[in-house]
This record gives structure tokens, sequence and C-alpha cells, in this order.
């Protein structure tokens, strides 16, 4: 699995999501599979992960910005 840098992705000029450009599937099966195995269901495992990944989304302008301030 690749590893990801967040804060060198983020601090590019003008590319508010470029920290999901770079994720694999084998990354979200990954924290799926760790999360499901801490016994939730598949449905509630898929749920945290696209929640978790729309939250990023939804405050990586701010992240963003917050680095390069």
């Amino acid at each position: 699995m690749k590893n990801l840098n967040k804060k060198s992705l983020a601090s590019k000029p003008g590319r508010e999501c470029d920290s999901f450009d770079s994720v694999t599937e084998d990354e979200i099966m990954y924290h799926w599979r760790a999360v499901r195995s801490k016994g939730l269901s598949d449905e509630d495992a898929w749920q945290a992960i696209v929640t978790g990944i729309a939250l990023d989304m939804a405050f990586a302008k701010s992240k963003t910005w917050q680095i390069e301030n």
C-alpha cells in the first residue's frame, strides 16, 4: 500500500482534495476491514468509512488554509 503524505499533498495551491487523488482501493478496504473487525456490521463499517472520507473532503479547504497560514 502506498503511504499518503497529506500535508504535502494538501499544500499544493489551488487543489483542495489532492490528498484523495492517490488513495487506493486497497487502502479503503484495509480501513473498512479494520473498522469491521471492531464489531460493526458490514454496512455500518462502510458508512463509517464513507462518512470519514466525506468529512475529510468537506474540511479539506480549511485544512489547506491552516497549513498555508
